[in-house]
């Protein structure tokens, strides 16, 4: 056997060189690069083996370690999980900020490798710096966080564990059913241990995607179930996206006259301007898609997770006349809402149904335009609502005073209204530009009132909706899509969380372009608290002295080197835009808007909990409200 001495950082990243996808019959690298942090536990092993033999792999620095995963997460999620970047941290508090990020990835099942440095094997200088203690155990460490994040954990106490604990991890992350995050700790004076390695070990590797085809009884089953439906509805999840099943999906929805519904993941598979794409569904969905999900028979879920957003908690149908027919291609999924279960890929799965449907048209006739129509015009009211000092009464979100609204306009210095603004953005960046977000009251505004004409422009992590992946993630869409504009939507309590990756676009000359909604608080939990009955509390930002915060965001970002613009208003706004396309580096708009000028829902509900005894009338009005919505819930 012919070997081959190397570090164990060293013979990591020989691997990860080799590492191949086969998908549809294109083959190509399948690991871009590599984030780091450097720090005690990995610069002198991973950094050391980076420094001397990269090969291929891009070596980015992060400056916050949870921003770099999260613009390795969004990479890969842009990249439809056909490309990932790996992310090495130093042990300590350096991993424990990846442990948000992890959860992130396996919420919305996106492969990312993730490389946390652990502590010594050899314990001889125990306890080394940032080490935790346990008195029940020498060998918990923090990075035993990850377990219940990873979809593949393990710790590297031996150089020659890396082949086997590589090979698994490579195995998970090519699965489109488990794709995840999967973690491997090396201890840090592993990392530096070398080791006579089977020189096969580090051939090319090449990994396929093979497109699980369903069986005949499955097929059989789904087409009776769709030819015995009246009002079929299609729910498009982000399995669809990563399947690419987009030109089938359109033909099955003309052919059939099916109407498209679609989660936040999978919005602008199919893009806007499609006649049967009603939007988003649920809580943050359209009136349209809410209205044809309740008057649908049977609901076909093609790639989605029914999370509560997308379902209504479960209250979205009528399930005394709705039944379900699931397409995923994971088992785990498809079993969902007790459906019939199609176990595949979503694209070859209705391509193999396709044939099976001749003949079919649904009984919805018009009725899918009317419902587009009827929500076309809601959408245009929306683009022109104004505030006004007298009279504000824009038919959104209206829980606070004329007084309080008041205080705010004067306070921030704006009457822009937060509808108005997100349409005059909509309306103004190229089409193939993809937007980025996250949190708050932005997802729902942007699900219902976005629109793509060019599929793969929406970029939502919703799957955990993490504050703070908004600017991140803008990072790693541009990485992916290094010729096209990115935008990212934020609102200013995402920006504080996490928005250290916008100097790593600026240090790398990855420009994107970040649109920061400022309302000087929490605005979508705000509502929450006051949607149940509570008051305003704790969400807004107020000072000592109970004076509403203005943040000059723009003098931050300006300092960072960003170019920099402030917009108060549609025309001030739209003219940043069309300024920021011409630039070469990153960028950011502030925007100053009226809390409470955000959408509200469309015929949805969300269960949330709510305080079962209280001293408030409103919230006990809350609470025996949610009581009767679960007496019109699925439980299972």
């Amino acid at each position: 056997m012919e070997t081959i001495r190397l570090t164990t950082a060293q013979a990591l990243l020989k691997f990860l060189n080799q590492q191949y996808l086969h998908v549809d019959g294109k083959e190509f690298p399948f690991v871009e690069g590599i984030f780091n942090v450097f720090g005690h536990g990995n610069v002198l092993g991973i950094g050391q083996a980076l420094e001397q033999d990269p090969g291929h792999l891009k070596v980015i620095q992060g400056k916050n370690e949870q921003g770099m995963a999260h613009a390795a997460i969004a990479y890969s999620k842009q990249m439809l999980r056909q490309k990932i970047y790996a992310v090495t941290t130093s042990s300590g508090p350096g991993s424990a900020n990846v442990v948000t990020a992890a959860a992130t990835a396996l919420a919305n099942n996106i492969p990312v490798l993730l490389l946390p440095a652990d502590t010594f094997a050899t314990r001889q200088p125990d306890p080394v710096l940032q080490q935790l203690e346990h008195e029940h155990s020498l060998a918990v460490t923090t990075n035993d966080a990850f377990m219940a994040v990873s979809r593949y954990w393990d710790r590297v106490t031996r150089p020659e564990q890396l082949m086997s604990s590589l090979l698994r991890a490579f195995e998970v992350m090519t699965d489109p059913a488990k794709a995840g995050p999967a973690t491997i700790c090396i201890s840090q004076d592993v990392e530096g241990e070398a080791f006579d390695y089977d020189v096969k070990f580090f051939e090319k590797r090449v990994h396929y995607i093979d497109r699980k085809t369903p069986f005949e009884r499955e097929l059989q089953g789904a087409a009776s179930l769709i030819k015995a439906s009246k009002k079929p509805v299609i729910l498009v999840g982000g399995g669809a996206k990563y399947s690419e099943a987009r030109e089938i999906l359109m033909k099955i929805s003309e052919t059939c006259n099916i109407p498209l519904v679609e989660t936040q993941a999978g919005k602008s598979t199919v893009e806007s301007t499609f006649a049967n794409n009603l939007g988003g569904m649920g809580i943050t969905g359209t009136l349209a898609a809410n209205k044809a999900a309740r008057d649908a028979d049977l609901i076909i879920g093609l790639g989605t997770r029914y999370t509560d957003f997308a379902t209504a908690s479960k209250t979205a149908f009528d399930f005394d006349k709705a039944k379900f027919l699931n397409i995923n291609v994971s088992r785990m999924q498809a079993y969902k809402m007790d459906a019939f279960q199609v176990v595949a890929d979503a694209k070859a799965g209705l391509e193999k149904l396709y044939p099976l449907l001749e003949g079919y048209k649904s009984e919805f006739g018009n009725q899918i335009q009317e419902f587009k129509q009827e929500w076309n015009a809601e959408r245009e009211r929306l683009s022109k609502v104004s505030f006004t000092r007298e009279n504000f009464n824009p038919e959104i979100k209206n829980h606070f005073s004329q007084e309080i609204l008041n205080e705010y306009a004067d306070a921030l210095q704006t009457e822009f209204v937060q509808t108005t603004a997100l349409l005059a953005v909509n309306e103004t960046v190229a089409p193939d530009s993809t937007v980025v977000c996250s949190a708050g009251s932005l997802p729902g505004d942007l699900q219902r009132l976005w629109n793509t004409s060019v599929p793969n422009t929406y970029h939502l992590e919703y799957g955990y909706s993490c504050m703070g992946y908004e600017v991140s993630g803008a990072l790693g869409v541009k990485l992916a899509e290094p010729d096209k504009e990115v935008y990212s939507i934020v609102g200013d309590g995402s920006f504080l969380m996490l928005h250290s990756e916008l100097i790593t676009s600026l240090q790398y000359k990855q420009k994107i372009n970040v649109v920061l909604f400022d309302n000087s608080g929490y605005g979508c939990i705000n509502n929450l608290q006051m949607d149940h009955g509570s008051g305003s509390f704790n969400c807004e930002f107020r000072n000592a002295d109970q004076q509403i915060m203005n943040i000059d965001y723009a003098k931050v970002a300006e300092g960072y080197g960003a170019k920099v613009y402030r917009a108060n208003n549609a025309e001030d706004l739209k003219a940043a835009l069309e300024d920021a396309k011409k630039q070469d580096i990153s960028t950011l708009i502030e925007i100053k808007v009226l809390p409470k000028t955000m959408t509200d829902g469309y015929e949805s509900w969300w269960n949330v909990g709510v305080a079962e005894v209280s001293e408030s009338e409103s919230v006990q009005k809350a609470y025996e409200f949610r009581q009767q919505k679960l007496q019109q819930a699925k439980q299972y």
